[in-house]
């Protein structure tokens, strides 16, 4: 795979209050970052004013949790200037993250994508920005329609937990792109 996967987390569950529920999302993405070797960006997260870094955000978090040995892959991937930390958007998603996909269960049928489209940007040397709601009603019209594509990684429009989808639709990415690899 020659293209890069980001990890986009987009808050959607509580734009002015940093909860447990944030703490334990954002966490749960080092791991698999480091596992399938992608970047990670958060929109929208409530954190502590005079927290300005990633960095700074890393090692807040690992402060309180046990979830990916103490933080510690997410701090990692931070130090090496893999996790950036983005606003809501205005005006779309920025350019250098990739093409920015929904994973949703219910693409639009415009924009729909299936795992192997995806695979095959990436093992043709683009970067893709996967962009995983956290809150109970997922992503907001306005960021879906900010989305080149769509990705159900069900194929059936089954519903995902966030952190579920989180380690699902890398996994299969991954797997994809290996295989294509090997064709190749």
């Amino acid at each position: 795979m020659t293209g890069r996967i980001t990890l986009g987390l987009y808050n959607t569950y509580d734009p002015a209050r940093f909860a447990e529920a944030h703490r334990r999302a954002v966490t749960r993405l080092g791991p698999v970052a480091e596992a399938f070797d992608c970047n990670i960006v958060l929109f929208g997260f409530p954190f502590p004013r005079e927290l300005r870094t990633p960095v700074e955000v890393a090692d807040w978090l690992s402060e309180a949790t046990t979830i990916g040995e103490g933080g510690r892959y997410f701090r990692t991937l931070a130090e090496r200037g893999r996790v950036a930390i983005f606003p809501y958007i205005r005006k779309g998603f920025p350019p250098q993250l990739g093409i920015p996909v929904a994973t949703t269960r219910k693409p639009d049928e415009n924009k729909a994508a299936t795992p192997e489209e995806i695979s095959e940007l990436l093992s043709s040397g683009r970067s893709v920005c996967l962009i995983f709601g956290l809150g109970p009603h997922g992503l907001g019209r306005d960021v879906r329609e900010a989305c080149e594509m769509h990705l159900d990684i069900t194929g059936r429009g089954i519903s995902l937990e966030t952190c579920t989808a989180l380690g699902a639709v890398p996994a299969r990415l991954f797997a994809n792109a290996k295989t294509q690899a090997k064709k190749g």
